[in-house]
């Protein structure tokens, strides 16, 4: 038995226990080099498409699903045990994987059949699907000597041990740091949602009387936000821009190795630097053309930016009393909170009441099936503790890694074919790593079901009443069950190509734009109801709500583009970096789009798993995300002419975007769905930073 390996489709969680891992994926690693080498035995002139690309598709699945499953278990059930067993397979599994591309003997094989006539009349799928693979056996370095691609191998094995290592310091950081107050009056400001979670969460650690605040965001940021004691902000600010940076947890090594192998990496593959390895198959194409993007936006937005920032200052100086000047990190999102208060006399916390989770999912799926032709079910769930599920699951019943987890299936509404299965695990505790994502545990073959994962750690339910959510925590769920959508959605013959494996700077384009809809009056109706009284939202509190939506709007977008700017700069200029002091790099570069505070905060670089998790992740790539809402603003310019829940445009959104995978160049999909190239001004007309022009 080989529970990692198990061919289950509803995976059996409790069976996936530590002593597992080395047997299993031991196992995998023996069924892939096997498959691998029959690809390589085989005649040459025998050799076909079948038995050469295709076998080579399909060689590593048990792994991928074994591994996939480990490093999902990884990042929501962390244990010391687990983290021991996944470390000391790491290495022969990144082994595996970056030999592929470095052994001649395929290689040959795989070229020798991609150069022939033949290829050419295979249907276009499986052709795209052949210039990829050689594609991606070239930028692996297929054709170097043997000492470079030896030398890559060995790059690739640290890269994935040490970014490993810089996300347990990150999650170890985090989970290090606690605040408990014992007088209730340093409570002061606090919504009573986190005032009841943190008392909530210091009962569940044997406080009595007392309230505990952690590093995890929906707990740290109503503090940030609205707590009025100045010195309990400045020291969860403290506390929070340390994460990853001091004592056993510091990432700053980390980083400049990381970004010295990626930089080693790319010379040796014939690269000027790693950007332009990375983005040589994506939207952008090459680092100048990404950096290009982000310093136009840059240089539109940073007169809004800094007139933002001046009058915050003013703000706050005309209520405290104090004499003009920069504000504290620990007083910005404060004093923005006050003033957004004042001038449109909203408070987000007065949304609350109407996104409990469940009433959004169900609303989500609501405004899903109507637009793309789908239905979704929730099925009964289980949990039991890791080793202690019975041998066989109750009839309908599907087993998940935690009690606050659910599972769904979604049909197709016509055919009532079923197009996939997910979990949804949406809260914070200890042994998750932080953020919010989605992930693919299983990609079906045409006529088949995929399975995958939405995950986040929003606002957790309070006392066994429903969690209630902010509207940001809204945007990220839709957010997330757009990339979902994406990958269950999937109708391409070719898995490697199907669902979200497209290029980077595409991805996000359907997990942005289905944002749009938790703004719009027609679509909130659907979900945004009162968790006790089931009303909608109140016409007066919606339209303090959109007249609130870009305040500051230009100070959150410098943000994004400071992230893709340091991103960027780091991996195009490493050489004028190295051996700098990382926060001294982090203020030469973002000089002109770092907010003028009084203290200025270290890098974000030694916590920033985007980047530094993986050993490539969103490295090279974060301007993806402002590079996609270019593409999500525009692309919902039609929903918005056609109707928000026209059926028939989320039908062809989901026939040329959602269906299509990577089948096709993503630039001409876009083509297909709007009829042109994308347009720049409709997100900035969407962020209030340039006026709309009329027609």
């Amino acid at each position: 038995m080989h529970p990692f390996l198990a061919p289950d489709f509803q995976i059996r969680w409790s069976t996936l226990v530590p002593e597992a891992i080395e047997p299993d994926i031991r196992h995998a690693l023996a069924l892939a080099k096997q498959n691998i080498e029959a690809i390589c035995a085989q005649d040459p002139a025998a050799a076909t498409y079948e038995s050469t690309f295709l076998t080579f598709e399909n060689a590593a699945e048990q792994l991928n699903d074994g591994w996939g499953r480990l490093n999902h278990l990884d990042s929501v059930c962390d244990s010391p045990a687990q983290r021991e067993a996944l470390g000391k397979m790491l290495p022969e599994v990144t082994d595996f994987y970056s030999s592929l591309a470095l052994n001649d003997r395929l290689w040959a094989m795989i070229k020798a059949v991609g150069a022939r006539q033949e290829i050419a009349s295979l249907p276009a799928v499986q052709q795209r699907f052949v210039e990829e693979t050689l594609a991606d056996f070239r930028n692996s370095g297929a054709d170097l000597p043997a000492g470079q691609k030896e030398r890559i191998a060995a790059i690739e094995a640290e890269l994935s041990k040490i970014t490993k290592e810089y996300s347990e310091h990150v999650l170890d950081s985090t989970n290090a740091w606690e605040l408990v107050i014992t007088d209730e009056a340093k409570l002061a400001g606090l919504p009573e949602s986190a005032i009841a979670g943190a008392a909530s969460n210091a009962r569940a650690k044997g406080h009595k009387n007392a309230w505990r605040f952690t590093l995890q965001f929906p707990s740290m940021f109503p503090i940030m936000q609205h707590l009025h004691d100045d010195a309990i902000r400045r020291q969860v600010w403290e506390a929070s821009s340390k994460v990853g940076a001091t004592g056993q947890f510091d990432n700053t090594a980390l980083v400049w190795q990381i970004l010295s192998l990626r930089h080693e990496k790319a010379g040796i593959l014939g690269h000027q630097h790693f950007a332009d390895l990375t983005l040589i198959r994506r939207m952008a194409k090459d680092g100048g053309t990404a950096l290009g993007f982000i310093e136009n936006l840059h240089a539109r937005i940073h007169p809004s930016f800094l007139a933002e920032h001046k009058q915050l200052a003013q703000y706050k100086a005309a209520k405290s009393g104090q004499p003009v000047g920069p504000l504290e990190p620990w007083e910005v999102a404060y004093w923005a909170e006050k003033q957004r208060q004042e001038n449109y006399d909203f408070d987000e916390e007065a949304l609350r009441p109407y996104f409990p989770v469940d009433g959004v999912m169900a609303g989500m799926f609501e405004i899903a099936s109507r637009l793309f032709g789908i239905t979704i079910r929730q099925l009964k769930t289980v949990f039991y503790q890791s080793g202690g599920g019975p041998a066989t699951l109750p009839e309908g019943v599907v087993e998940v890694w935690h009690p606050e987890c659910a599972f769904y299936e979604i049909h197709d509404s016509k055919t009532a074919a079923h197009l996939g299965s997910f979990y949804a695990d949406w809260h914070p505790r200890e042994s998750k790593r932080g953020g919010a994502w989605m992930n693919s545990l299983h990609t079906g073959a045409p006529g088949e079901p995929h399975l995958g994962l939405i995950i986040g750690n929003m606002s957790p339910p309070v006392d066994g009443k429903s969690a209630l959510l902010t509207h940001s925590e809204v945007e990220t769920i839709f957010h997330e069950f757009g990339h979902l959508l994406h990958g269950l959605l999937s109708q391409v013959a070719v898995k490697s190509l199907a669902g979200t494996n497209v290029p980077w700077d595409f991805v996000e384009l359907p997990s942005q734009i289905m944002e749009n809809f938790c703004w719009d009056r027609e679509s909130l109706d659907l979900f945004a109801r009162h968790f006790e009284t089931g009303g909608p939202i109140p016409e007066a509190l919606f339209m303090k709500m959109i007249a609130a939506k870009n305040y500051l709007s230009a100070s959150a977008f410098m943000r994004q583009l400071a992230l893709a700017k340091l991103d960027l700069e780091l991996h195009t200029r490493l050489a004028d970096f190295l051996g700098k002091d990382l926060d001294a790099v982090d203020r030469e570069v973002l000089a002109d789009y770092l907010a003028p505070l009084k203290t200025q905060s270290p890098s974000m670089m030694r916590r920033f798993s985007h980047l530094f998790s993986s050993p490539t992740g969103y490295a090279a790539g974060y301007y993806s995300y402002k590079w996609a809402e270019v593409l999500d603003a525009d692309a919902f310019t039609r929903f918005q002419q056609e109707g928000v829940l026209n059926p028939e445009t989320g039908m062809a959104f989901r026939e040329h975007i959602l269906s299509k995978g990577n089948s096709v160049a993503p630039d001409e999909l876009y083509r297909r769905f709007m009829g042109r190239d994308p347009e720049l001004e409709p997100l900035l007309v969407r962020a209030g930073l340039a006026e709309p022009v009329l027609t």
